[in-house]
């Protein structure tokens, strides 16, 4: 076949400018009519945890700012799957968006086969804000310290119990975390979300858990939990007098863990779109109302670009497939 001449090349770049200005003209002209119909917040967990209340934050705010709707929708199941591919197939538009937390970034390394593919059927839009987990004990549990809890866990290996939100929750991970670093053998007994596990938790039916701020924090206070120690590498501005895991016990110096919560849209959604809901999300996070929520829950808000919060999903997913792999823990 021959080359083609100069004038086909001139020719074809043309057209390719052309299809460029035409697409880009697209999302433009989406980016202006949006949103254009109520705005679905899917959150892939049960009422009640804190992915619930931020949903919740957000959809107030959202609709205050765009006269739409924006419902929040609890798609629990599957250890977020459910509502996770939900959002996945959705049309591309950003009027379906998913709160994505830490289970978004580790079920690659969980699951043999995802129904979603998780870099490239989602564009990311905001990592929203963070938060360290609590580790928790019911008040019969004889053990105020982390080294207490760990000699508990070492004279009845096996036999101590944890509560979870689900296989492959933050609240699941942070202990096996701390079951590999620490060398102990705990139960692992999930619930399907925070609040249940929680439940029973209070009523001693487990003894020990690790878990979101927002979702321990008045219990804390109120005497019903006991909290031993807190995950993030510095001590907790709330409850200064917790001490960190990491300087808690030999062997757990670079134990750190954060929980984070963002926002993704399908993949497609336009750049318009995608950009106009970043710098919405990220007015809300600086608003007095918000910020002093947030804050009085040990929550704190984080912003930045879709690009930021790319490079965050990447970075989770390299931290927490090698505890996985250790732990050997498959969900398939």
């Amino acid at each position: 076949m021959a080359p083609p001449t100069s004038s086909v090349r001139v020719l074809a770049a043309a057209l390719l400018i052309a299809v460029g200005a035409l697409l880009a003209s697209v999302g433009a002209s989406a980016a202006e009519r949006y949103p254009s119909r109520p705005i679905r917040l899917v959150v892939p967990f049960p009422p009640g945890g804190f992915n619930d209340q931020f949903a919740r934050i957000l959809s107030q705010k959202l609709s205050e700012t765009w006269k739409q709707p924006v419902p929040v929708e609890n798609r629990p199941g599957g250890s977020t799957l459910i509502g996770t591919e939900l959002v996945a197939r959705a049309a591309p538009d950003g009027h379906t968006l998913l709160i994505a937390s830490f289970a978004f970034a580790v079920n690659p390394a969980l699951h043999l086969r995802l129904p979603y593919d998780t870099l490239k059927d989602f564009a990311p839009v905001a990592l929203c804000c963070a938060t360290p987990n609590m580790l928790v004990v019911n008040p019969d549990v004889p053990a105020r310290t982390v080294p207490e809890l760990l000699a508990l866990a070492r004279a009845k290996p096996g036999e101590l119990a944890y509560a979870s939100a689900g296989p492959g929750s933050s609240n699941h991970l942070t202990m096996e975390l701390l079951k590999l670093q620490a060398g102990v053998d705990l139960l692992h007994v999930p619930y399907k979300g925070s609040a249940p596990a929680q439940l029973d938790l209070l009523g001693g039916r487990v003894q020990v858990m690790f878990d979101n701020t927002p979702n321990v924090l008045q219990q804390i206070r109120a005497g019903k939990l006991r909290a031993l120690a807190v995950t993030s590498p510095r001590r907790f501005a709330l409850l200064p007098e917790l001490p960190t895991v990491a300087g808690s016990a030999p062997g757990l110096a670079d134990f750190d863990v954060s929980v984070w919560f963002g926002v993704l849209a399908p993949a497609a959604t336009p750049r318009p779109v995608i950009d106009a809901l970043n710098r919405e999300i990220n007015r809300i996070l600086l608003l007095p109302d918000v910020l002093a929520l947030l804050k009085n829950q040990g929550v704190e808000p984080i912003g930045g670009s879709p690009e930021q919060f790319g490079l965050h999903i990447r970075s989770q997913m390299a931290k927490w497939a090698p505890v996985v792999q250790r732990a050997g823990i498959r969900l398939d």
